[in-house]
């Protein structure tokens, strides 16, 4: 079903969550088994307010996922969607994902709506380095201000600009795929909300239940995102 309607569509987005990158060994937040917030505080390791008052654990858990990004690589599932992008089957990529696997298997104009973990920037100047200085303990711009994720931190607000070009695309879309979000956090999970509103085919493939599942044309659970889409990419 899936490989007749990604033929048919003229517009396609493909929305990717946390358990596309769990297939690539990275661990994840929210899954009920091994989810990093079932034991760990958000507030206290990933918010502003731990960067300003909690800075030591702050960078800690940066560096562990920064060192945890540099040990992993896409899986066939990202090089499966870079081939749809260029053949034309799909036509954007957003991803609540902040490790750039969709770029480093060849995909173009991915809108990233929490930032990069490929970088970090100085929060006085802004300037951008690396994130592998992180890993090194080089903290301090050449400013002397403080090095940072170019991450989403837990409050502040999406980029705006990723945020409206996510919107026009979801109001655009024919068919819209998601692969791996437990379609949890806000406003991201208003996305696909929207696209089916206007009139898209919804498809979830997910572990886990998520909320939006009523709303699915098609839903899939309990299969690994990569096996599922090389056995589509088989029919196409």
């Amino acid at each position: 079903m899936l490989e007749k309607w990604l033929k048919k569509s003229s517009y396609t987005v493909v929305f990717t969550g946390a358990g596309m990158s769990t297939e690539s060994g990275l661990p994840d937040f929210r899954s009920t088994k091994s989810g990093l917030w079932r034991t760990k505080n958000p507030q206290q390791l990933a918010s502003t307010y731990a960067m300003q008052h909690n800075r030591d654990e702050f960078i800690a858990f940066y560096q562990y996922r920064i060192r945890a990004l540099l040990e992993c690589q896409p899986h066939i599932g990202h090089t499966i969607l870079a081939n749809w992008q260029t053949r034309g089957l799909i036509h954007q990529i957003i991803t609540q994902n902040v490790d750039g696997f969709h770029q480093r298997a060849g995909s173009t104009n991915v809108i990233e709506l929490h930032g990069t973990l490929r970088t970090v920037h100085c929060s006085r100047c802004k300037q951008t380095y690396d994130a592998k200085r992180y890993v090194d303990e080089q903290l301090k711009c050449t400013c002397g201000g403080f090095l940072r994720p170019s991450v989403v931190l837990f409050g502040e607000p999406l980029p705006h600009d990723a945020f409206e070009q996510a919107w026009t695309a979801a109001e655009r879309a024919d068919l819209w795929i998601v692969l791996g979000s437990s379609l949890q956090v806000s406003p991201a999970n208003e996305l696909p909300v929207a696209a089916k509103r206007g009139g898209a085919k919804l498809v979830i493939v997910n572990m886990e239940p998520t909320p939006l599942d009523d709303w699915a044309d098609l839903l899939i659970h309990d299969r690994k995102i990569g096996e599922m889409l090389q056995e589509i990419d088989e029919l196409l």
